[in-house]
């Protein structure tokens, strides 16, 4: 079921998108630089498009820089998680080292009594 109103909603999109392209087929004049300072610097860049490129090249920069930003931004969570996952691991270690590695857990106090005990 999910895996149907997945497919139907990418289609809408889809065809929101191709009629968003179709009512946009006009060309348009993208420049580098406005054209006086274009042509004083000697960098006059020009190139023609048609419009819904314009438009989606837009939502697709904007998509990644937010994307870029969100991974920046979360690199803090993802470091101290790693550091985590590593105490975790060292503190599991230590606990198995410290039951004697076969699980079963052992007191030091008992230990030490039990070897007093032994040694009379």
């Amino acid at each position: 079921m999910i895996r149907v109103l997945r497919l139907a909603l990418l289609g809408l999109l889809a065809l929101v998108l191709l009629t968003v392209a179709l009512a946009n087929r006009a060309p348009v004049t993208l420049r580098l630089l406005p054209e006086d300072a274009g042509m004083f610097l000697g960098l006059d860049w020009v190139i023609q498009l048609p419009l819904f490129l314009v438009i989606f090249a837009g939502i697709l920069a904007g998509l990644l820089v937010g994307f870029v930003w969100e991974w920046a931004r979360e690199a803090k969570h993802r470091s101290a998680a790693s550091r985590n996952r590593r105490e975790a691991a060292q503190l599991k270690s230590e606990v198995n080292r410290l039951q004697g590695g076969n699980g079963q857990q052992k007191d030091e106090v008992l230990a030490l009594l039990e070897g007093g005990a032994r040694s009379r």
